[in-house]
């Protein structure tokens, strides 16, 4: 398998999103790095050029939810890195709250953004690959994907799930070309989505976490749970669990 050069990452400015741009910079990879904190991404962009003088890192301000702007930025990230290798389609809103309890609004939101703004990416990345029939597309889910989830996180699962379920109808569609398509859900990883949740259950760092989420996202499965221990178990342990248990694990 050849290497991915260079990488585009969205919701890069922090969390997930800035830990796997540190940890692919390591590795002496071209980035691509957009979020709507421009200057968050120079700051990145500065502290990696410094540690990492041989790469290139370009930066671009992008809000996922203006849909056309996600083809602009996608396009001139192509022609500045001369080709994205890889798209990892991370950007995403962790608000919520239960259903019918008033914030309808918060709901729609996270929604928008985390599914339609994850398939406008997925198209702009796509429109570049397909003629080259060559690339990597990288969809984060999230292991709360996995079954129906109870209070503020109903919206946001669906959403994932959503994600989970465009990925999967992706990898069919490519199946028999030279691009190739990877879902991946994971864990709890201390980020900024979920800095002032308390007593989360088997949660790691976000450095930890991002490494492993880099090593995952570089041997190019269909899927995979992140970190491997102990959300693979877990995630097939809440598909078959009764969902009054489920719901209490969380």
């Amino acid at each position: 398998m050849s290497t991915r050069r260079n990488i585009l990452i969205t919701g890069a400015s922090s969390g997930l999103g800035a830990g796997m741009a540190r940890e692919f910079a390591a590795r002496g990879r071209n980035l691509a790095l957009a979020a709507r904190r421009i200057e968050r991404l120079e700051e990145l962009r500065d502290e990696l050029l410094a540690k990492h003088p041989g790469i290139t890192v370009a930066v671009r301000r992008l809000d996922v939810d203006r849909h056309e702007d996600v083809f602009t930025v996608f396009r001139e990230f192509d022609d500045e890195l001369g080709g994205l290798d890889r798209v990892i389609v991370n950007a995403g809103l962790g608000k919520g709250q239960p259903l019918g309890t008033g914030y309808f609004r918060a709901n729609a939101q996270t929604a928008n953004t985390n599914f339609l703004g994850a398939l406008a990416q997925s198209e702009a990345a796509l429109e570049l690959m397909r003629p080259r029939n060559a690339g990597h597309v990288v969809l984060i889910s999230s292991v709360s994907a996995v079954r129906g989830m109870p209070r503020n996180l109903t919206t946001y699962a669906a959403s994932k799930a959503a994600v989970a379920a465009l990925g999967e109808g992706m990898r069919a569609d490519l199946a028999r070309t030279g691009i190739r398509v990877s879902t991946i859900f994971p864990g709890f990883i201390r980020s900024e989505i979920n800095e002032k949740v308390e007593n989360v259950p088997f949660i790691v760092d976000t450095e930890t976490g991002c490494r492993a989420l880099a090593a995952a996202i570089e041997k190019e499965p269909h899927k995979a749970y992140v970190p491997s221990w102990p959300w693979t178990p877990l995630a097939y342990a809440m598909k078959v669990l009764p969902l009054s248990v489920v719901s209490r694990m969380v």
